[in-house]
């Protein structure tokens, strides 16, 4: 797991993630000409999940089930 600490809606969070979901969610953010804490707060803003970490995990698994991978 690695981990990292965004600011968030004014706060400092962390997510602690698999480093093939962080992988994942950068080139998400590249493709989508995003910067990652740009994605991370807009996943925060949009999930229906209690845990940041699961809903970004959710995120990433939408974006390639809906085959919007490059």
């Amino acid at each position: 797991m690695d981990k990292r600490s965004f600011s968030i809606a004014g706060h400092r969070t962390s997510i602690a993630l698999e480093p093939e979901f962080w992988d994942a969610l950068e080139a998400i953010a590249s493709e989508r000409q995003l910067s990652l804490a740009s994605l991370v707060r807009e996943i925060d803003e949009t999930r229906t999940t209690t845990n940041l970490s699961s809903a970004v995990r959710l995120a990433v698994l939408a974006w390639y089930r809906d085959g919007r991978e490059s």
